[in-house]
């Protein structure tokens, strides 16, 4: 099992209001969290626009959730045959999601 650190792919689950949201784990301190993703509910619809080379109307953005509202953090991972978002990105575009989302953070946009 791998430890939840700085640089892991993750979906935090969070409270008033809920949501989940998936992403790059940028921080973990006793203030909050901050993530560099997106709402759980659009990441298939981000795979798809990435994967095909659509015109981007979908992108991930910085978010900082204060530690009372985190319910719980799962690391992004293979459960049984369902893959992880990230090895789905992976396999559609060749690219590791963890560099995309870090160069998107810097203003980088990959082509």
């Amino acid at each position: 099992m791998s430890e939840l650190e700085v640089g892991n792919v993750v979906i935090v689950h969070c409270r008033d209001p809920r949501e989940k949201l998936w992403g790059l784990l940028q921080r973990l301190d006793g203030v909050g969290v901050a993530l560099r993703g997106m709402d759980l509910g659009a990441v298939e619809d981000w795979l798809r626009q990435e994967a095909g080379g659509r015109e981007r109307l979908l992108a991930p953005a910085t978010f900082f959730i204060p530690l009372h509202r985190v319910q719980r953090i799962d690391l992004d991972e293979q459960v049984g045959p369902v893959p992880a978002f990230a090895d789905r990105y992976r396999d559609a575009s060749g690219d590791d999601v963890r560099e995309v989302l870090g160069h998107m953070a810097h203003g980088q946009v990959s082509s």
